[in-house]
């Protein structure tokens, strides 16, 4: 009633609970019952309607719906589920098994995904639902403005609404904006200086980038909060090939021109305005991810200053002689015409004779064959066959190698021999140990134009170079009768020649790798190019040096052997591509007055060059020309880490000063040699000194099946579609967004349909972010099944209804002191929750500083779900329900509501690095303290308190916890109403334990959702009537047997008895064999005698058990 409502406390004399604030409490309950009028109400918890015409037991019902009925909030039925939690820890303190008391259910959320339906009955239930639980519309907060927090809480957890207004406030406090000035000078240990990966600006971030972002935020937040200096630096990359690319084949789908049809300064007009639209798609992802980027010092790659960089870098590299112009062989894509990088060359296995579709040949080209022929022996009726799996290159062969203990060859070494297609070329046959005597016929043919292996042999025996291919992958004017043709065109037509002069011998499957090209899919030939190329050797030499020193370290360790293996055995690095995007390489070519050999001059600009030049050919008016093709991207990659801070502008750089060098290096593992290992190279070659102290490596994400995520596959996720969630039938639209062949497209939508039959669920960011840093232990590769991820949103709605559940607890004027006061009249449960928490912060701390980001999410998920939630606020509530108002009462409420305000502030704050969004939206609704600072981001994170820690106490809880356990275990075996409260007994063999057992013996009770319960003295006989349980070989419990199936319960007992007994003789068996003392080691053997001693003492309860009912039974008879 409404008399009711104005009452400052309510009872429920039904099982006679208090409940204080009762208008806090009530709130909400509009939907299920008779409104009349509005009072008002705390502003941390809204408004409530005043209700009329209610009995008791609709008042009651009325909670039971609502979620606020005993044991509701405090149970983690609505948590994620078994397959979706971190590791348990401490899994006896407090965690609750199947079959304890069947507790009232919190609002109803959304239908589980992937769940089975149930028919009619479950989609009228669920339309029902959906009539009463009307989703509230999420107020809006003008951009960058604290959002407002006096509305009411809502019901259930809205990732939506709680992850709205969060980052445009953080961002506008300058929260992530450190200031340089006052930086300087900071201490290494007290600052973080981090620079994101940058991604490229050509797309979207995947779910890889999306766990980069969520390590490196739960980093950055962290130190923050730890009082560090802080700077995570956002930039994203230009992708020189990735980038002209796409607009390449925009411009073509648009126009059907190509960029030659517009010239090179027209064809970058257009890229910088596909950049400027489309550019900003990364940094909004970031920000729907909570990144804590400094946006104010947001960098690209072609940005003039990190061009200067560029140019600088060159040019000092040039100067000292480690770039240089050289004709050697390169990777090169036909079809994009350029030189690629080994990062951009996807090597795929090819298990036997397969057809492949390359772009610019409209033929399936037959790849994974083994082609046999033979070379005559000049002037002889002798052959040699030789074996190739590439056979139009031997329009370029020069020699045929074999091993020079190679008996069956020897007497051949040094002849000559005949090309049937170039009879005039010289060419001889070669002993090298190059040659596997063992694959195909022993004889290997030398093409040193187009083969790396044979560019190095060719070197060492000083063979001709010649080149067959042109730039597009024709056979060029040296191909005789098949110039012109496309070169697997040519594979066919040399086949033919090749049989026409009874010259061919077969053709067989064989299995290989093939190079294809990353972006066309175009198979990568070797191919010999005048490149700039840099010599790493030294540099690499003293990255080697840095880290076995110590002063870089890699974590995990397991990755030193890697960053060994591809420095000790560096080859020069090919820097240029003919590409028009990019960083134009600033080398300028004499033109004038000509040169016999090519002249190349560096220079900042081209008045450098041109002096440079005239002073060195000792004339005036030389003519040069700027040098057509680009830097490779991971070169300007490589200067991230100070080209970011203004280098080479250093003098009276603040930011270069008080930022550099960074702290942490944080990326895939599949980039150590090529962006990681460069950019340490680079560091040193420039600045003398490292990028960063440390390299963390994280996993590389696959799918929930181990596949590496394929567009091709349908099993790329982007990040937003799992936040926001999406319909299968949109994700199949999305397939046909990109470039993808319709063969593809079907192919990516029945692995859309297996692996996401109903969509992907609204998840939120938070829960993303908790779930990919929950899978970071398990090495190299990260499976991810989403399904998981929805379970961690599970995790963020129980964060939700148990910190709303605990608000009600502090009442309006509430003020929280600044500290716990160590003589407070704590309780037990108080002394052993600030004990389990004070654990949490120190495993958490421990994990973030040791990059374990899974134990940090295993140490808070446990400690909110299965200590806080099923003990500590189970435990609570009689102390705020009792009818009495005695001053030792409210004293001891008193301490009850700074304890609770201390775990909902240390919990929000440990959870933050890893559920920004959400624990800011809870910390912001606690109630006021001292130490409340103005945002979470800022707040100081927790730390292990050693005046909390109490061993023994948890303990005491553990043993608690299993008992109880027992009980509701027994309880649910023997078909007890999970409302039933009966007697309960323990028998606890050891003294001291049943001395503290009966002190805590009603928390044992509530625990174990049981009535009163009694702690035997040792040797006490069994309670009449009642039924034992063996807890373990120290304790029984027995239980009240009125209106048991005694039966029942014998049978079961007597197959666990059967179970033990079978345990007891299987050790017995181990321990009797022969040899056993002997052969088995000292530790496991007395494992062993303890655990046979322990199954023996478990078979003696189960028999005292069965013997006991056997004896109820006769009793009952």
């Amino acid at each position: 009633s409404t008399k009711f409502c104005h009452r400052p406390q309510a009872y429920l004399p039904a099982d006679n609970r208090v409940l204080t604030q009762p208008l806090r409490i009530l709130r909400g309950l509009r939907p299920t019952l008779a409104l009349r009028g509005t009072l008002p109400l705390h502003p941390r918890c809204g408004p409530v309607q005043a209700m009329s015409g209610l009995s008791w037991d609709e008042l009651h019902a009325a909670f039971d719906r609502r979620g606020l009925a005993k044991g509701s909030v405090a149970s983690s039925s609505s948590a994620a589920p078994a397959a979706a939690a971190p590791a348990k820890e401490n899994k006896k303190d407090g965690k609750k098994e199947k079959g304890g008391e069947k507790e009232a259910k919190p609002v109803k959320e959304k239908p589980k995904w992937g769940e089975p339906g149930a028919g009619k009955a479950k989609k009228e239930k669920a339309a029902k639902a959906k009539v009463e639980e009307v989703e509230e519309p999420i107020p809006e907060t003008p951009e960058g403005e604290k959002k407002d927090m006096s509305s009411a809480m809502a019901a259930t957890y809205n990732p939506k609404a709680v992850e709205s207004a969060w980052a445009a406030w953080w961002e506008k406090k300058g929260y992530f904006t450190p200031d340089a000035k006052s930086a300087k000078g900071t201490a290494e240990s007290k600052r973080f200086i981090m620079v994101i990966p940058p991604p490229n600006v050509t797309g979207s971030l995947h779910i890889g980038h999306t766990l980069t972002g969520a390590i490196e935020d739960a980093l950055t937040r962290w130190h923050r909060m730890c009082g560090d200096v802080t700077l995570w630096l956002p930039g994203t990359d230009h992708a020189g090939i990735a980038t002209q690319s796409v607009v390449e084949r925009l411009l073509y789908k648009q126009e059907k021109k190509t960029r030659h049809d517009l010239g090179r300064e027209e064809f970058l007009k257009k890229v910088w305005a596909w950049k400027e639209k489309n550019g900003d798609r990364i940094k909004h992802q970031l920000h729907k991810i909570a990144a804590s980027t400094d946006w104010t010092r947001e960098r690209f790659t072609m940005d003039a200053m990190l061009n200067k960089a560029v140019v600088e870098a060159f040019i000092r590299f040039h100067d000292q002689g480690l770039i240089y112009r050289d004709h050697r062989l390169v990777n090169w894509s036909p079809h994009l015409r350029t030189a690629l990088s080994d990062l951009e060359v996807d090597h795929e296995e090819i298990p036997g004779i397969t057809y492949l579709e390359i772009p610019g040949f409209d033929q399936k080209v037959e790849v994974g064959v083994l082609c046999e022929f033979k070379y005559q022996i000049k002037g002889t009726n002798e052959f040699l066959t030789v074996a190739t799996t590439r056979l139009e290159t031997m329009l370029g062969d020069t020699a045929v190698c074999v091993h020079p203990e190679d008996d069956r060859y020897t007497k051949f070494i040094g002849k000559e021999l005949v090309h049937p297609f170039y009879p005039n070329r010289k060419m001889v046959v070669i002993a090298d140990t190059m040659v596997d005597r063992e694959f195909g016929t022993g004889c290997v043919k030398i093409t040193p134009a187009h083969d790396f292996n044979d560019f190095k042999c060719g070197q060492r025996h000083k063979l001709e170079m010649i080149s067959i291919f042109n730039e597009e992958g024709h056979i060029n004017e040296l191909g005789g009768e098949f110039k012109g043709q496309h070169r697997y065109e040519a594979r066919k037509t040399v086949e033919d020649a090749l049989k026409k002069k009874n010259l061919w011998v077969q053709k067989k499957p064989h299995a290989m790798k093939l190079g294809l090209c990353s972006r066309s899919k175009d198979i990568v030939e070797p191919f010999m190019k005048p490149q700039w190329w840099m010599n790493c050797k030294d540099l690499a030499d003293k990255s080697v040096k840095a880290l076995r020193e110590g002063e870089l370290k890699i974590v995990p360790e397991f990755h030193h052997a890697t960053w060994y293996r591809w420095l000790e055995n560096i080859q020069e690095w090919c820097i240029s591509r003919q590409l028009w995007w990019g960083h134009r390489i600033p080398a300028y070519k004499v033109i004038d007055p000509p040169q016999e050999t090519e002249m190349w001059f560096t220079g900042r600009n081209m008045e450098e060059a041109v002096a440079k030049a005239e002073a060195k050919l000792g004339k005036k008016g030389v003519k040069l020309q700027q040098d057509e093709d680009v830097l490779d991207t991971w070169f300007s990659s490589g200067l991230f880490p100070f080209s970011t801070m203004g280098w080479p502008d250093t003098e009276g750089n603040d930011d270069f000063e008080a930022f550099f060098p960074t702290s942490l290096l944080e990326t895939g593992h599949d980039i150590l040699f090529f962006w990681v290992a460069r950019m340490v190279m680079m560091s040193i070659g420039l600045l003398g000194k490292l990028p960063f102290h440390t390299v963390y490596l994280h996993a590389m994400v696959r799918d929930a099946h181990g596949r590496k995520m394929s567009k091709s596959l349908g099993n790329v996720i982007d990040p937003v579609e799992v936040i926001d969630g999406i319909t299968l039938e949109d994700l199949n639209k999305k397939l046909y967004e990109g470039n993808l062949p319709d063969k593809e497209i079907e192919k990516a939508k029945k692995g859309q349909a297996q692996d996401y039959p109903n969509g992907i669920p609204e998840c939120g960011a938070d829960a993303l972010r908790f779930g990919l840093l929950a899978y970071t232990l398990q090495g190299k590769n990260v499976n991810l099944d989403i399904n998981r991820v929805v379970g961690y949103r599970h995790f963020c709605n129980k964060v939700w209804n148990a910190t709303r559940f605990g608000l009600t607890y502090f009442g309006e004027d509430f003020k929280f002191s600044g500290s716990l006061q160590l003589d407070a009249p704590f309780a037990w449960e108080d002394r052993w929750i600030l004990s389990k928490l004070s654990a949490c912060a120190g495993k958490t701390n421990q994990a973030m500083q040791q990059y374990e980001f899974a134990n940090a999410t295993t140490a808070t998920y446990s400690f909110f779900l299965y200590e806080l939630c099923d003990v500590y606020l189970e435990l609570l509530k009689p102390r705020f329900y009792v009818q009495d108002e005695s001053p030792e009462v409210l004293a001891d409420r008193q301490v009850a509501r700074e304890v609770l305000y201390i775990c909902l502030d240390w919990s929000m704050r440990l959870l933050h690095p890893l559920l920004p969004y959400l624990t800011e939206e809870l910390y912001q609704r606690l109630p006021p303290s001292p130490i409340k600072a103005e945002s979470i981001t800022i707040a100081q994170y927790p730390t292990h308190v050693i005046a909390w820690t109490n061993e023994a106490l948890e303990k005491e809880m553990e043993t608690v916890s299993d008992i109880a356990a027992k009980f509701r275990s027994q309880k649910t075996s023997i078909g007890l109403n999970p409302g039933a409260r009966p007697a309960g007994f323990v028998l606890h063999r050891d003294e001291d334990t049943r001395t503290a057992l009966g002190k805590v013996s009603t928390r044992l009770a509530r625990m174990a959702n049981m009535g009163d319960i009694t702690i035997l003295p040792e040797g006490a006989p069994a309670p009449k009537g009642s039924l034992q349980e063996v807890v373990n070989e120290s304790c029984v419990i027995f239980i009240e047997a009125s209106g048991v199936n005694l039966e029942d319960e014998l049978a079961k007992l007597k197959k666990k008895a059967t179970s033990a007994e079978k345990m007891v003789k299987s050790y017995e068996d181990k321990m009797n064999a022969p040899g056993y003392e002997e052969k088995v080691p000292l530790a496991v053997r007395e494992t062993n005698l303890q655990k046979k001693d322990a199954s023996a003492k478990e078979l003696e309860e189960f028999r005292r058990a069965i013997a006991q009912i056997s004896e109820a039974l006769k009793e009952r008879k």
